[in-house]
């Protein structure tokens, strides 16, 4: 059995509070990801906590560019539309970027 990451834990839990008002919505939900909770909008993954305990989250490349925040790397290749935003960044920040994160992944998934 694996041992519990108390890093990621506290991401999930702070990714549940972010996200409340987002859950709200019908085409909102927590789902799992990576090994780890997720928020999607019309079952496409925007918003997750990552094992290192920050929150990661789809944005346009430009984007990610524009708020300096560092790609998401995957088996060593930065992932150029998923951007990392550091547990320190704080609630505010998070709830700021995962509704940001919402919005873009909304307007390109199909209703």
């Amino acid at each position: 059995m694996a041992k519990p990451n108390p890093e990621r834990a506290r991401a999930v839990e702070r990714l549940a509070d972010v996200g409340r008002d987002l859950l709200a919505r019908p085409d909102v939900s927590m789902t799992r990801m990576f090994g780890s909770e997720a928020l999607s909008v019309r079952g496409k993954m925007f918003a997750f906590a990552s094992n290192a305990g920050d929150l990661v989250v789809k944005l346009s490349e430009q984007r990610v560019d524009e708020l300096g925040l560092d790609n998401m790397v995957m088996r060593g290749r930065p992932m150029r539309e998923w951007a990392v935003v550091p547990y320190d960044a704080g609630e505010d920040r998070w709830r700021e970027i995962v509704g940001e994160a919402h919005g873009f992944v909304g307007a390109i998934s199909p209703t």
